[in-house]
């Protein structure tokens, strides 16, 4: 079972937030692509700290590098509609320390709706 995690992106209509496992569900069957890791925007934007109560000590970086770590990268990243990084990022980080140019991806040819609007990332359930 995947632990408990989150996408939220800042836009136009708000801090938007996406429960990746709910993201992986609708996943399924989308065909899996190799992308250029080079396209993927948000490997140079601050992509781990958005939230005004998470900042980036060295015990969390550290947290971050075990969880690239651990990543598998036989699951393919998601990507919205657009193209902008759903899911993924510790397994992105892994394939460019492995000198990796692609990774496989899925992208949603419609981005799925949000499922939480203007909350703040630490206010949501982690434990289940």
């Amino acid at each position: 079972m995947i632990r408990a995690q989150y996408h939220g992106r800042q836009t136009p209509e708000g801090f938007l937030v996406w429960d990746v496992r709910k993201l992986i569900a609708l996943s399924e069957g989308l065909p899996v692509n190799d992308v250029d890791l080079a396209t993927i925007n948000e490997f140079d934007e601050n992509y781990w700290y958005q939230s005004d109560d998470v900042i980036p000590t060295c015990s969390n970086i550290a947290d971050h590098m075990n969880l690239v770590t651990a990543a598998n990268l036989d699951f393919p990243i998601l990507l919205c509609a657009e193209g902008r990084l759903m899911d993924g990022m510790h397994r992105v980080v892994k394939a460019h320390i492995e000198g990796q140019r692609t990774i496989p991806a899925c992208r949603f040819k419609t981005t799925p709706p949000p499922d939480h609007i203007d909350v703040n990332l630490s206010d949501l359930p982690y434990d289940t």
